[in-house]
């Protein structure tokens, strides 16, 4: 073998350990993560415990158990999740064969034909262009010599996009979770919502009805009647309201669960109250949140992923040597194509280097570099985003478990009230118009105690989510066979 071919494959096993481009660390965070958060009070933060994965089971309601299993089954986002993730592997795998192994391509021919060249040759002796055979077969190798780490940062890379990609997998079924949880609560309180219109409805139209047969014996006025229909008219127009919200939450609960929004679900259909906890919930500390959120993961894989590139592209500053070879051969027939005499065969190494121009190279450098920075903003921004949420989150659980204790009082109070009225204008001692005031308060603080027993429901499964539980347990997703 000629001399000139051991230089680079000495300089192959010297530099071999050489890898361009800065080493990845994981960076401080942006802010310190807090022993305890700002916002929890005794009211919602258990003094000890850890975040339940599975926290929707902490409900104790088997049917918000088997939709959320369900979602997580087959919802489609997380198909299209698990679908980046396949493919995310396909591409580490690709990145990995090229450090690894060489590329390699075999080709084979065999033809019959005529040339122009053949027939002009044929015309000019006198004879009749003829056919002639032309087999060939060839087999080439070529393997990248990885001198200065492209291929090892190329591979570095895919890597870390592949952790992404799991990470954006697990934090889709965060969302998916609890946005399955919220849908399901959202059916029930409707339905107590449509439940307590219907209820108001009945009564005001049996007090329309009452204060009509006390007007035709002439113990009511004619204002008296206008009145009660009125308020029976006013609780009719809030049952529809209230159906449609209903029945658009048993939509999206169905779409959740990969299903047609059409399809019927008994569980959420026949409930009327929705799941709540109330009691303290352990969330841990700023620590371990920022381990847990997956969103937090897939941004700092993603700033890995961006800084290995950063030595993809410094790399093509250098010179890439290959080392390949070929053999092949080529006859009017096989055996011909195979001999010694029709045989041909190629080995050695190549270099290419786009010198002296490196002012393309430079550039990718640069951009390469604005994109690492801006990756790791966003890793930044994901940390103070999970912190945000569960701050936020531990608020408005905090105001709504109080907001609901008062609405349930002011509900019971009223509820006294308007019985006492009731009595009262029986008996001749209060005024018709005492009777429907008392009414309709009591008919919008039971509104208020069904809005608010969903708003402290949805602030539970926000808490959950801001948490980042749901995923660690999460089944595999499954594709529906076509």
């Amino acid at each position: 073998m000629p001399k000139v071919i051991f230089a680079p494959l000495l300089a192959s096993v010297l530099l071999c350990g050489c890898a361009i481009g800065p080493n990845y660390q994981t960076p401080t965070p942006v802010a310190s993560p807090p022993a305890n958060f700002s916002a929890a009070t005794p009211l919602t933060v258990a003094p000890a415990g850890d975040v339940q994965d599975d926290w929707w089971r902490l409900y104790r309601n088997p049917e918000l158990d088997a939709l959320i299993l369900k979602a997580l089954a087959a919802n489609t986002d997380l198909r299209v999740a698990s679908a980046n993730l396949a493919r995310a592997k396909g591409a580490l795998t690709e990145a990995r064969s090229a450090l690894y192994l060489p590329a390699t391509q075999l080709t084979a021919s065999a033809t019959e034909g005529r040339t122009a060249t053949g027939n002009g040759l044929a015309e000019i002796e006198g004879k009749k262009p003829r056919t002639s055979g032309a087999d060939t077969f060839g087999f080439v190798a070529s393997y990248e010599v990885d001198l200065f780490g492209r291929l090892r940062r190329a591979s570095e890379a895919a890597h870390a996009d592949t952790d992404a990609a799991r990470a954006a997998l697990d934090y889709a079924r965060i969302v998916v979770a609890s946005d399955t949880a919220r849908a399901y609560v959202d059916a029930c309180a409707y339905g107590e919502v449509l439940q307590a219109a219907q209820k108001s409805l009945e009564a005001a139209r049996q007090t329309a009805d009452i204060t009509r047969e006390r007007r035709r014996l002439g113990a009511a006025y004619e204002l008296d009647v206008a009145r009660a229909e009125a308020l029976a008219r006013q609780a009719a127009a809030a049952v529809p309201a209230a159906e449609a919200q209903r029945q658009a939450a048993l939509f999206s609960l169905a779409v959740l669960t990969g299903q047609p929004p059409e399809a019927h679900i008994p569980g959420a259909e026949a409930c009327i109250r929705p799941p709540a906890l109330n009691a303290p919930t352990p969330v841990g500390d700023g620590v371990s949140l920022i381990r847990r959120r997956p969103d937090v993961k897939q941004a700092e894989r993603q700033l890995a992923a961006e800084t290995a590139r950063i030595g993809v592209a410094t790399a093509q500053l250098f010179p890439i040597v290959t080392l390949g070879g070929q053999i092949g051969g080529a006859g009017s027939t096989p055996d011909k194509a195979f001999n010694v005499y029709g045989s041909t065969f190629s080995v050695g190494p190549a270099v290419s280097w786009t010198v002296p121009n490196i002012v393309v190279a430079r550039a990718r450098i640069a951009e390469q570099k604005a994109t690492t920075r801006a990756a790791l903003a966003r890793l930044d921004g994901a940390v103070l985003a999970a912190l945000k949420d569960v701050e936020v989150a531990l608020t408005n659980l905090d105001s709504e478990r109080r907001r609901n204790v008062e609405f349930m009082s002011a509900r019971d109070q009223l509820l006294r009230a308007a019985d006492l009225a009731q009595t009262r204008y029986d008996r001749g001692a209060a005024s018709f118009l005492d009777l429907l005031d008392a009414q309709r308060s009591l008919q919008a603080a039971q509104a208020d105690v069904a809005t608010s027993d969903l708003r402290r429901s949805e602030a539970e499964i926000a808490l959950f989510r801001a948490l980042g539980g749901g995923w660690l347990s999460a089944p595999a997703v499954v594709d529906p066979a076509r």
